[in-house]
Formats: C-alpha cells, sequence, structure tokens
C-alpha cells in the first residue's frame, strides 16, 4: 500500500509537470499571432474549454471537495491563469469581428458554468454528493476540452497539412493524459481516471494525424511547381500560331481558373 501511494504522488508530480509543459506549449502560436496582429485560422475554441476544465478541476481537487487531490487543484489553478491569458490574446488579435463575438459568447459560457457548479456545491450540496457533483462537472468538461481539437483534426486531414495543429501542444496533450489516467488508477478515482484516458487516446490519435501529414506540404508546392512550369512551356508553344487561336485558348484558361 505504501508502494502504491508513493506511485500515485510520483504520478501526480509527473502530471503537474506536463500540464504545465501543456499550458505554456502554445506560447509559439500566440508570438506568431502578436507578431502577425491576426489569429488567421487557428481555433479558440480549445482554450476556453481548457480554461473552463482548469477552474472546474481546480475546484474539485479542494479538499472541502475532494481530499487527497491537492495535486489536482494546485496545476489546474495555474493553469487557469495561463488560459486567461490566451484567450485575452486572443480576443485582441481575432481576425474579425465574428471570431472576436465568438470567443466572447465561448468566454461568457464558461463563467457561467463555473458559477453555477460553484454556488450549487457550496449552497445546496455536501460531503459525497458535493464530490459527486462536481466530480462529474469537471470530467465532462475535461472531456471537452481533449475533444475540442477535433475540428482542428478534422482541418489537417482535410488540407493534408499540420500548419495549424502544433506538434507540442499534441504531445503534451498525450503526455499529461497519461499521467493523469495512471494516477487517477492508482488513487482510485474515477472522476480523474475517465476524461485522462479519453485524453490520452485523443493526443495519441492527433501524434498520428501528425506523423502522416507533416511533409505533405512541401510535396504539394512541387507539384504546383510542376505545373506553373509545364503551362509556361505550353503558353511558350502557341506563340507561333495564329492570334485568334492564341486569344482562344487565353480566354479558355481564363474559365478554367475562374
Amino acid at each position: 500500500m505504501d508502494v502504491v501511494h508513493v506511485l500515485h504522488f510520483l504520478f501526480g508530480i509527473f502530471g503537474n509537470v506536463t500540464a504545465l509543459f501543456l499550458f505554456l506549449s502554445p506560447i509559439l502560436t500566440f508570438r506568431r499571432i502578436q507578431k502577425n496582429k491576426s489569429t488567421e485560422d487557428f481555433s479558440g475554441v480549445p482554450y476556453n474549454m481548457t480554461l473552463l476544465n482548469c477552474l472546474l478541476s481546480a475546484w474539485y481537487g479542494m479538499p472541502f471537495v475532494s481530499p487527497n487531490n491537492l495535486l489536482v487543484s494546485t496545476i489546474n489553478g495555474a493553469g487557469t491563469a495561463i488560459e486567461l491569458v490566451y484567450v485575452i490574446i486572443f480576443l485582441t488579435y481575432a481576425s474579425t469581428s465574428k471570431v472576436r463575438m465568438k470567443m466572447l459568447g465561448l468566454l461568457m459560457i464558461v463563467s457561467s458554468i463555473f458559477a453555477a457548479v460553484v454556488l450549487i456545491s457550496l449552497l445546496a450540496l455536501h460531503g459525497q454528493s458535493r464530490k459527486l457533483f462536481c466530480g462529474s462537472a469537471a470530467t465532462i468538461f475535461s472531456i471537452c476540452m481533449y475533444a475540442s481539437p477535433l475540428s482542428i483534426m478534422r482541418l489537417v486531414i482535410k488540407t493534408k497539412s499540420v500548419e495549424f495543429m502544433p506538434f507540442f501542444l499534441s504531445l503534451f496533450v498525450f503526455l499529461c493524459g497519461t499521467s493523469w489516467f495512471i494516477y487517477g488508477l492508482l488513487g482510485r478515482d474515477p472522476f480523474v481516471t475517465v476524461p485522462n484516458g479519453c485524453g490520452s487516446f485523443l493526443g495519441a490519435l492527433q501524434l498520428i494525424l501528425y506523423m502522416i501529414y507533416r511533409d505533405r506540404k512541401g510535396r504539394d508546392t512541387t507539384k504546383d511547381d510542376s505545373i506553373e512550369m509545364e503551362e509556361s512551356k505550353s503558353a511558350k508553344t502557341t506563340n507561333t500560331k495564329p492570334m485568334e487561336k492564341i486569344n482562344m485558348q487565353v480566354h479558355h484558361q481564363i474559365d478554367h481558373q475562374v
């Protein structure tokens, strides 16, 4: 039993470290956003969902809600501050007013859900029922957080490019989910085990997609260059033909491009 407690503590520490790297992994993305003064095609949904997950998980880890889960509360408290900074930057450099309004709407929803959970758990629930309610809420939105990059994964498959799915974000989703999954198993806490098991699985899928599509952009560019060279050669060979035939070909090319 002592060995189990030691391993439980060690995986909690490892979970804190990997989670911190997970929270900090989008820094390069936000440097790019600040440099270009635009969010481009980056999605702000994962950062709102991560903010909500951090808020609920930090609340669940509080001693008066869930004893012996202080390590859950500490890292998610730090994550809340980090994700809030990301959301503010995203709002500042939103590429369109529609994107900004969507982010504001999501932020209001996040604040409302967290406030509701806190008030209900403090005023209406006690003991095991409080832990069950807060744990269920944290589990649901932890799964939502891990699933939020699914839209980006679909974009990767559609465009065959990983430009908007940062590698380190995918890597630390996998590492963080795996470490907390084991922590939950050792502590026999389903509210930690279930969502992080899902996170470990989805993180693995993101890494697989990255390995498949990481070099596709270069090949596509080469292909486009070859097409342009062939079109250039074709245009040169038609210079000796009658002017009327040249005009017909030009109009055909324009119609094809449109």
